[in-house]
């Protein structure tokens, strides 16, 4: 009877463009799609061959009703279709996760603007530039602008002034616009707009302004700044120089390659820029039962560029699809230049195409197949997940462990070049904080830390990484900045959710999907923390146990305590030793007045 009802729906909707909503008996939207004529499109569902497919059978038997909406054109059509599908998520639609998404730098509006390295766009008045391939490009430049211009990336509190500057004053990193009197609004004003005529592009006038800046500063015997400022402007123009030649090198493509075993499939991403290939990125899917390439990748397109900032000229991919033209002309719009979706067919750009498809089996394999990454590797892609301006080395992961506020301790582990570091473990135990206060006790922790490594002058870790949410990750960063430690690396990752919180990132958390080698990372290095944090307390708390128990017997003083404890470890140990087991250890006479004294406690002992 429902398909009837289908039926009876479909025959009514108009001929004209427009998208349709297949909803359940609930009316939660559970597919999504775009017609040139929505009453032949949705009629098409009810022929018996498509029928007899599993996704078109599953999708009718469980469909209730269908709704439209109409718009002036196929265009149209596919940008709403996007929209609606980024909007509900429809399980029968294909569903875009685990994207990498590309790096752009911001430069934000406040009174004294900073630079950050973000991969989403918000509408906050701050001034987005990129996309940036590879990855670290982003970095790299916004190095070159804590360099030159001392522009900063920090996350000192700038609407009030400090009394001291923080590290990166002194290593000429920033201009200090933190403390009153180092830096005029002016010459960062300055600074600032140097910088964004640097990420615009516009490096003649950046230069030209340099060059006058240089001038000045000579004709003043000001050396020392015009020197500075000869290097700035010999690093811009050879940026200038550079971008001419690769913009007559080659063309910008992306180019696909897909291998499927239904319902997994794994897709790779090549970004050729300038005729060379500049990353790769990867998705997966283990939900996609009745696997069609052309309609898949349809909308792989469409999810992926029309949200876009930047479109390649050329896109690759290993499959023809029905609306390849409708979306060129859309993504031609949007790019304002001529865009093509191409399968080729022969030579240089079939040879790459198939480089895609050769590295998608091997990304199906490291996923699904549970291959051992190399742990450069695992470091490249602890970087990328997590936004970091490099891979991490060496990673130090702080856990707190108590009962109801006793016994306090803390645990450090360390992971170093793919492997856990047993021999740099290191306890602590909690002397400031009162009562139970697991934020106090973590900044106390990390304060003692790297308070330490700073006095001893040894090496940061690349990641620092909490165990926790948003208020351990804030006490760990809040510690550092108190011991003027402002440019380290601070993760933490929430027990409960699994999801990573990055200092500075902290409105765009990690969410990881459940298979990821890197979550399954973080997550081993979160337990053994936690291992060794529960392990060292249950001895705390055992000896403080034991210790008040033997205070106790009559005739047995702190000397004698002190070898059961060493020897013997717990209360449990001692209570079930014998007289000559500890006769051992404690001499006769001591050994039975422990023994009476247990016996005594518990007669059936």
């Amino acid at each position: 009877m429902a398909v009837i009802a289908l039926r009876e729906q479909a025959a009514l909707l108009p001929l004209a463009p427009g998208v349709y909503l297949y909803k359940d008996a609930a009316g939660k939207i559970i597919y999504v799609g775009k017609a040139r004529s929505l009453r032949a499109r949705v009629r098409s569902y009810f022929n018996e061959e498509r029928l007899l497919e599993a996704k078109t059978g599953s999708l009718i038997s469980e469909a209730r009703g269908v709704d439209y909406i109409l718009v002036d054109n196929e265009k149209e059509a596919l940008a709403l279709e996007n929209n609606l599908i980024k909007q509900y998520q429809p399980r029968y639609n294909v569903l875009l996760r685990d994207d990498k998404t590309y790096p752009y730098i911001k430069l934000t509006s406040e009174r004294f603007p900073r630079v950050y390295v973000t991969r989403r766009l918000k509408k906050d008045g701050a001034s987005y530039f990129g996309p940036y391939f590879p990855g670290n490009l982003a970095y790299r430049i916004v190095h070159l602008i804590h360099r030159h211009f001392l522009v900063p990336s920090c996350k000192i509190d700038l609407t009030r002034s400090h009394p001291k500057p923080c590290l990166q004053f002194h290593i000429h990193r920033c201009l200090g616009p933190c403390v009153e009197g180092l830096t005029t609004e002016e010459q960062y004003s300055r600074a600032v707009r140097q910088v964004r005529l640097l990420l615009e592009g516009r490096h003649t006038t950046l230069a030209a302004e340099l060059r006058e800046q240089l001038e000045a500063a000579s004709a003043e015997m000001r050396y020392e700044q015009a020197g500075a400022l000869r290097d700035i402007m010999t690093t811009v123009e050879e940026i200038a120089e550079r971008q001419k030649m690769a913009a007559a090198s080659g063309n910008d493509a992306d180019i696909f390659g897909f291998y499927a075993e239904p319902p997994m499939v794994a897709v790779n991403l090549f970004h050729m820029r300038n005729g060379q290939i500049v990353d790769r990125r990867e998705f997966f899917w283990e939900d996609q039962h009745e696997f069609d390439a052309p309609e898949f990748f349809s909308t792989l397109l469409l999810q992926i560029y029309l949200d876009q900032q930047f479109v390649p000229a050329a896109i690759h991919v290993p499959v023809e699809f029905e609306d390849c033209a409708v979306m060129e002309e859309l993504l031609t719009e949007k790019k304002n230049r001529k865009v093509e979706i191409v399968t080729p067919q022969r030579g240089q750009k079939k040879a790459m195409l198939m480089l895609a498809q050769t590295n998608a089996k091997h990304s199906f394999d490291a996923r699904f197949r549970v291959m051992k990454p190399s742990s450069a590797a695992i470091k490249e892609a602890l970087q990328d997940a997590l936004n970091l301006p490099e891979p991490p080395n060496r990673i130090e992961c702080f856990d707190i462990s108590h009962v109801q506020g006793t016994d306090k301790v803390a645990s450090m582990v360390v992971w170093e070049d793919g492997r856990m570091k047993k021999a740099d473990y290191r306890k602590f135990i909690i002397r400031t904080v009162e009562g139970n206060d697991d934020f106090a006790s973590m900044a106390e922790v990390v304060t003692r830390r790297y308070s330490r490594l700073k006095e001893e002058g040894q090496p940061m870790p690349g990641l620092v990484l909490i165990d926790g949410g948003l208020g351990q990750l804030h006490a760990a960063a809040n510690a550092l900045e108190s011991i003027g430690i402002t440019d380290q690396q601070v993760a933490s990752i929430a027990k409960r959710e699994e999801i990573v919180y990055v200092l500075g990132q902290e409105d765009e958390p990690v969410v990881l999907d459940r298979f990821s080698p890197i979550l399954h990372l973080i997550q081993t290095i979160r337990d053994e923390a936690h291992r060794f944090a529960v392990t060292f307390h249950r001895t705390r708390r055992n000896a403080r146990t034991l210790t008040s128990e033997l205070d106790e017997i009559p005739g047995v003083g702190p000397i004698t305590v002190r070898k059961l404890l060493k020897e013997f470890g717990s209360s449990t140990m001692v209570r079930q030793s014998s007289e000559a087991e500890l006769a051992k250890k404690i001499g006769k006479a001591a050994a039975r007045k422990v023994r009476a004294h247990y016996q005594q406690a518990s007669p059936q002992a």
